[in-house]
């Protein structure tokens, strides 16, 4: 085979390649509309009148996610199945947005954490890398941490709109969440600056419930929950 011949081989490599990846991002521009579309619905949740409409939008957004499963159909479609990490860093971003709007919707519907499988259900992919299409860890964990910022906000928001006791429960839940990072010893440079930007997420809760305690709203924030019980 002559070097030019050689270079025109290679050449239909790249096409087919530059082809590939092409496809990939058609999918993961339409993913990262809907993605868009919910987390514009999911943000009414910080508006006063949001509180009361919280079961009506994680219905709204679960209904979103149908549209997304299937979109992530067609996504595994656009390349070979033992290709995944080759192609991973163009749905990366918008998979850890999946995430976290998934994460969010099922601590507003229970105030739990949503557990990997759970997520991976919930976007119509698989959990375990040996499946196919899956939820990478580290995706998991972005997602989750920018649960915790959107948390950190909530929290502030609930006090403007008179809810005393969401902000409570938010320190409870973030502080474990905290704890549970704790426990990870992170390599992923990328993984480990948003992990350090956690410590803010916390800061900033604390303040919020040493801003009520000192207002004396803690108290009645616990009685309040103490009445519904």
């Amino acid at each position: 085979m002559s070097v030019s011949e050689m270079f025109v081989a290679l050449q239909g490599v790249l096409t087919a390649d530059q082809d590939i990846r092409e496809e990939i991002r058609k999918v993961v521009q339409v993913l990262e509309q809907t993605a868009r579309e919910i987390l514009t619905l999911l943000q009414g949740v910080h508006q006063g009148a949001g509180f009361q409409d919280i079961p009506k939008k994680c219905q709204k957004a679960r209904e979103h996610f149908s549209t997304v499963r299937t979109q992530m159909e067609s996504l595994k479609t656009k390349f070979p199945a033992d290709q995944y990490y080759r192609f991973h860093e163009h749905w990366r971003f918008v998979l850890q947005r999946l995430v976290f709007l998934a994460a969010f919707v099922v601590y507003l519907e229970s105030e739990a954490l949503v557990t990997r499988e759970a997520v991976a259900e919930i976007l119509g992919i698989e959990a375990d890398r040996e499946r196919g299409f899956h939820l990478d860890i580290e995706d998991y964990l972005s997602g989750v941490l920018t649960l915790a910022s959107e948390l950190a906000r909530l929290a502030v928001n609930s006090v403007t709109a008179g809810d005393y006791s969401r902000p409570l429960r938010i320190s409870t839940f973030i502080n474990e969440l905290d704890s549970g990072f704790r426990l990870l010893n992170l390599k992923n440079d990328s993984l480990r600056k948003r992990y350090d930007g956690l410590k803010y997420d916390v800061k900033k809760i604390e303040e919020v419930v040493y801003d009520l305690s000192i207002r004396g709203l803690n108290k009645e924030a616990a009685a309040a929950a103490g009445a519904e019980k």
